[in-house]
């Protein structure tokens, strides 16, 4: 990054000095670090910006009296810092994204229309279909995926075939009962199907046919170095999944990710007509802006989800249409 120009100091940048500074710190601080290092990118105000304004970083989440000293003195004398490991690289912040989509045309937001990744308590969410549903009614949505995770990711609570049919009744249910409140939401079956490495899926074929829509994620063997082409090829071939949820696989400060030829990837799937996710989640934020630029090229099909695993965490698709925006106006 270098120094920080105008001396301002962007959460991005507060995000960095945060996990540098954890490298060398011992619990209980270190973990308080990573911490707020992680938080940072879901502040809601720049810090910087609360300073100016004479507030407390304490209003920050994940920011005690300790750190509101460190990121204080941090921001009243910016000190330079080096370019982020790819590791945690091209990670964007709330505030960056808002930023991002309050410059100029306001239709990328407006136009949007449903989230396509959300998980609820069938699986490892805390909040209900209904929760879900009426939050992003809240939100003007038209429709949303049930994305819970299938049987083979059972650290993540993952459903079986008969739990799946049981959790399409109650979908059936919502709808009924939201169309008779004139909603105009529509609660969309769906999985995370679990693949293997082959691309093949953990479910049985006949219980996804009655699915709107398939999400296929890989969620083993991610850090594999050598090129994962033939992974993704097999992926996108597999009839029962429509899109490629968070492609690389990539965790912020975790996991990098694995490697392909993406541009033959991307040619794929819109030759199959397939679309490749944008997963919003802070940590994974995948695909990132330099991939969605060559998914762009390919002419395949993006899908846009929060990865929501409650209600409250719905606003990351501002992460998702903070990409788009960028990479369709940039010139």
């Amino acid at each position: 990054m270098g120094a920080i120009e105008n001396s301002f100091l962007p959460n991005s940048a507060i995000a960095e000095l945060l996990e540098l500074a954890a490298e060398n710190a011992k619990m209980p601080l270190q973990k308080a670090l990573r911490r707020a290092s992680r938080k940072a990118f879901l502040w809601p105000d720049e810090a910087s910006l609360l300073v100016e304004q004479g507030r407390s970083l304490t209003e920050l989440p994940g920011v005690g009296p300790h750190l509101n000293r460190i990121l204080q003195g941090w921001i009243e004398a910016p000190p330079d810092i080096a370019n982020p490991p790819e590791i945690r690289r091209s990670f964007l912040t709330l505030t960056q994204a808002q930023m991002t989509l309050s410059k100029g045309d306001s239709s990328w937001t407006a136009d949007l229309k449903g989230d396509l990744q959300m998980h609820t308590q069938w699986s490892d969410g805390s909040g209900s279909i209904e929760e879900m549903a009426r939050a992003a009614s809240e939100r003007g949505y038209e429709y949303i995926a049930i994305t819970d995770h299938s049987k083979g990711l059972k650290i993540a609570g993952g459903i079986d075939e008969e739990q799946s049919r049981m959790q399409g009744e109650e979908i059936k249910r919502i709808n009924s009962s939201l169309q008779e409140e004139n909603s105009s939401i529509s609660v969309l079956r769906s999985i995370e199907l679990n693949l293997n490495p082959q691309g093949e899926g953990d479910m049985d074929r006949d219980s996804l046919k009655d699915l709107d829509l398939v999400l296929g994620c890989f969620h083993s063997a991610l850090r594999k170095k050598d090129d994962q082409t033939q992974r993704y090829l097999a992926a996108l071939r597999n009839p029962d999944i429509q899109i490629l949820g968070h492609p690389r696989g990539r965790i912020y400060n975790f996991r990098l990710g694995l490697g392909a030829d993406w541009t033959q990837v991307f040619e794929l799937a819109a030759e199959l007509d397939k679309a490749v996710e944008i997963d919003a989640y802070p940590d994974r934020q995948d695909l990132s802006v330099d991939l969605l630029k060559l998914a762009r090229k390919s002419g395949c099909r993006i899908s846009l989800g929060t990865d929501s695993h409650d209600p409250l965490q719905l606003r990351f698709m501002g992460v998702c249409a903070s990409c788009c925006k960028y990479c369709w106006t940039e010139t």
